[in-house]
């Protein structure tokens, strides 16, 4: 059985289009003759979404009963029984009722996919799994449901509705979106047309990466090589050199020229093995690259020029970025350089040479390390200056040999002197072995002339052969050494970056590290201002008090302390010094980020208390303003007992904005740590009274079991109280009529416990945290009781007199609030 085909409608906020257009597309299915059934649309009240259903087939709805509430969720059971050629499913991030077979709706999307039944559904772009936190920092509203990235990528097709933000917002200003009632407050909040601006781009860059992936999975079925200018790509080689900065500079700069071009900066290692670049100018070249706004990529190759321009075609890149060659003209005459080679090759990508300050000036090579140890060396010169006589003495002293076979015997001691000491030991046992075979074997014997133009031949033949071997062995001998060095150095660097990997201070961990790597007394990092970060004893307060000394990056410098480093060791502690100078910026991004969170929330609130004065403080406004209006007014006469209820409505919405305005004041002055608390000893029996008859009317059904004997509390009376009228108020809200709340005491160690019980529909364990954001109502379906401050305020109050509000289950159902409050002493009240 074939799987089924989804098809996703995207967009960047509620209200662009997406279940209308989602409609459509099944009307237009269903003319071409495909069975479509409605699974689930949800309307949300918009009249041209529910007409646009018009003759589709709607399958009903499964009634689910969670904590007393009655919840209408999508049969899944029916659709799979009707088993129809495209179901219609809206909301594919929207969680079902706990108790549901499945937990989120997208997984029942993938159970009709199985089935082989295709679906047409729709998601918006702050429930995408992978953008929730950005969508979040934006808006400043979280969005608990989330669908993963892969399930909608895997969508066989995925369509943008996109709409300008201005005509999101007249849309919403004429009511097609929300109710009249609910318009000023989204306008002044979500729905900002910088918020939707910011949603509008992350929907298509988002879009625009998913085609991209698309188009990468078509070239490489299809075999596609060449480049498709879909996307600039700017491609910058680095080989760990010091104009390498300058490349990638130039690099961000020919990529910016193009508003969403690709920056990759890309290494070539050698494939044997062997130490090539230096690791600190490349880590310090990668953070430059990735601050620009690139990523960096490391390839291994034996051919160079081949490597680059097969990471590039892999890329699509459409331009690449060269250093000009570094070696001189006579090099060149040899060989062409890596830039010609990439310029050959390219093809149909751009190739520039960046022209810098050490361009055709040669390479600058430090002294070749010795391939072989000192002692080796000496060893094969005293077998080269004893081993040679002696062969020779053994060959005079026997029977004459032809001159080949003598010259063969040297051509073996050369061997072996270069197989012990090298290169140089070798050069002199074949300059010694030419002058003693001359001497003592070629004819005429004890001259240094030879007669016969075929032993000169000979001659030349063994001392070329002897000097060939001798400097192939050392090259040998030099790379395997080298191979070593760079196999320890990897492992040191490998076990540095694990170290600090799991290290809670990346700076400190690399550091110390570093100190205990190289056997060091101290290590200290050391800015313009003075010591950063130091591990060990002594700490170097400059320069002068170390024994080495480290640039990181600008004036940051690392000095170390207690002995001289190798020049081989020097590379890999100027690899931990580019590391410890991004780890320590990533420091202070930190902190800067940490510093600026509270500012960030801050901001949050005053635009949700922007909000919420424009939409919530306006309907106590209105009725007392609309009731005083009418007492004034001389056109209409009222009885007394109308007056008494116009009196009342004003009296009552006066009320309701006084304290609505002191939950206002109060939040602010948590916010800002300015409120007062005066905690003194006082009894729950008292104050629990005096909280119920502040709920007037609504206050006497409550039911309540304080014991008198529970032990004094330490509170501030008059918060203690506020807190207790805003839990029960909101116990009062959710309860149902014949289960009204309830409040028992109980001592628990050193605290005093407030239940306030409620039977109601509860709220899922998951989004306790919720009820506790400021200026959040749980499902925002209620937007004429107040601002949301209540249980947050609640909870700011509580814990600045030095107790604890935690949620708790109700048994059979229900929401239970924990009052926990410190006893002002041990025991109970006699």
């Amino acid at each position: 059985m074939a799987r089924g085909e989804l098809r996703i409608y995207l967009g960047a906020a509620p209200g662009v289009g997406k279940t209308y257009a989602m409609l459509e597309e099944a009307h237009r299915r269903a003319g071409r003759g495909t069975d479509v059934v409605v699974a689930l649309v949800e309307t949300h009240g918009r009249e041209h979404t529910a007409a646009m259903i018009g003759d589709l087939e709607v399958l009903p709805r499964r009634q689910v009963t969670y904590r007393g509430a009655v919840f209408a969720e999508m049969d899944l059971d029916a659709v799979l029984a009707r088993r129809p050629g495209l179901a219609v499913v809206d909301e594919l991030a929207h969680s079902n009722v706990p108790g549901s077979r499945n937990a989120k709706r997208w997984q029942d999307v993938r159970e009709l996919l199985d089935a082989g039944i295709s679906v047409l559904s729709t998601v918006n772009v702050q429930h995408l799994e992978s953008l929730n936190d950005v969508v979040a920092r934006i808006t400043g509203v979280p969005q608990r449901e989330t669908v993963p990235d892969a399930v909608v990528r895997a969508a066989g097709q995925v369509e943008l509705v996109d709409m300008t933000p201005e005509a999101l917002r007249r849309r919403m200003a004429h009511g097609n979106v929300y109710r009249p009632e609910k318009v000023d407050a989204a306008l002044g909040n979500y729905f900002r047309t910088g918020n939707l601006t910011a949603l509008r781009e992350l929907a298509l860059l988002w879009l625009a990466d998913q085609v991209e992936q698309q188009l990468g999975r078509y070239r490489a079925d299809h075999d596609i090589d060449a480049t498709w200018e879909t996307r600039e790509r700017v491609v910058v080689a680095l080989t760990g050199g010091p104009e390498g900065d300058t490349l990638v500079r130039r690099a961000a700069r020919i990529a910016a020229r193009t508003k969403g071009a690709d920056l990759l900066a890309v290494h070539v290692t050698r494939n044997d093995g062997l130490a090539g670049a230096d690791p600190a100018a490349l880590a310090r070249q990668r953070v430059l690259a990735e601050s620009l706004g690139g990523t960096y990529h490391q390839v291994a190759g034996a051919d160079v020029p081949q490597a680059l321009l097969e990471f590039a075609r892999g890329v699509n890149a459409t331009q690449i970025v060269l250093g000009a060659s570094s070696r001189g003209r006579f090099a060149q005459v040899f060989a062409a350089g890596v830039g010609v080679t990439t310029i050959a090759g390219s093809g149909s990508i751009d190739v520039h040479l960046v022209t810098h300050e050490l361009a055709g000036r040669g390479r600058r090579r430090g002294p070749l390390p010795a391939a072989l140890s000192r002692s080796r060396q000496i060893a094969g010169f005293l077998i080269a200056l004893l081993g040679l006589p002696l062969l020779t003495v053994a060959l005079a002293a026997g029977p004459p040999l032809p001159l080949i076979d003598d010259i063969l015997l040297f051509l073996v001691a050369v061997v072996g002197v270069a197989l012990v000491g090298g290169l140089w030991p070798a050069l002199l046992a074949a300059v010694g072995g030419s002058l003693l075979l001359n001497w003592f074997f070629t004819a005429p014997v004890g001259r240094f002339t030879i007669a016969e133009g075929q032993n000169l031949l000979a001659l030349a033949i063994f001392v070329l052969v002897a000097v060939a071997v001798s400097w192939v062995v050392d090259t040998a001998a030099r790379r395997t050494r080298q191979a070593a060095q760079a196999s320890a150095e990897a492992q040191t660097l490998a076990t540095v970056a694990g170290g600090v990997l799991r290290g809670e201070r990346p700076l400190t961990a690399l550091l110390d590290r570093l100190r205990e790597t190289f056997a060091l007394d101290s290590v200290t990092l050391l800015d313009a201002e003075g010591v950063v970060a130091s591990v060990g004893d002594p700490v170097c307060a400059g320069p002068a008090d170390a024994d080495v000394e480290i640039n990181a990056d600008g004036d940051l410098r690392v000095l170390l302390r207690g002995r001289i480093l190798a020049a081989s060791d020097r590379r890999v502690v100027e690899a931990f010094a580019a590391q410890a100078a991004v780890a320590l910026r990533q420091e202070r991004l930190a902190a800067e980020a940490a510093a600026a969170r509270p500012l960030a929330e801050a901001d949050r609130l005053r635009t949700a208390l922007l909000a919420a004065v424009s939409h919530d403080l306006r309907t106590p406004l209105a009725s007392a303003k609309a009731a005083v209006a009418g007492l004034r007014s001389a056109e209409v006469r009222f009885d007394e007992a109308d007056r008494a209820e116009l009196l009342a409505t004003a009296d009552e919405s006066l009320d309701r904005l006084g304290g609505l305005v002191a939950n206002l004041l109060d939040m602010s002055r948590l916010q800002t740590g300015a409120l007062g608390v005066s905690s003194i000893e006082v009894g729950a029996e008292e104050v629990v009274p005096k909280a119920l008859e502040e709920l007037g009317p609504p206050g006497r059904s409550v039911a309540v079991r304080v014991p008198e004997d529970l032990p004094m509390l330490r509170a501030d009376p008059g918060l203690l109280e506020r807190v207790l009228v805003n839990v029960i108020g909101n116990a009062l809200r959710y309860s149902p009529p014949d289960r009204p709340p309830m409040v028992t005491g109980s001592a628990l160690g050193d605290t005093v416990q407030l239940r306030v019980i409620d039977h109601g529909p509860g709220i899922a364990v998951d989004r306790w945290d919720e009820v506790f954001l400021p200026f959040q109502r749980l499902g925002d379906r209620d937007n004429h009781t107040g601002v949301g401050l209540g249980l947050a305020l609640s909870r700011g109050l509580t814990e600045a007199m030095g107790g604890t509000l935690t949620p708790e289950e109700t048994p059979g159902g229900g929401l239970t609030m924990i009052l926990a409050m410190p006893v002002a002493f041990l025991g109970r009240r006699e």
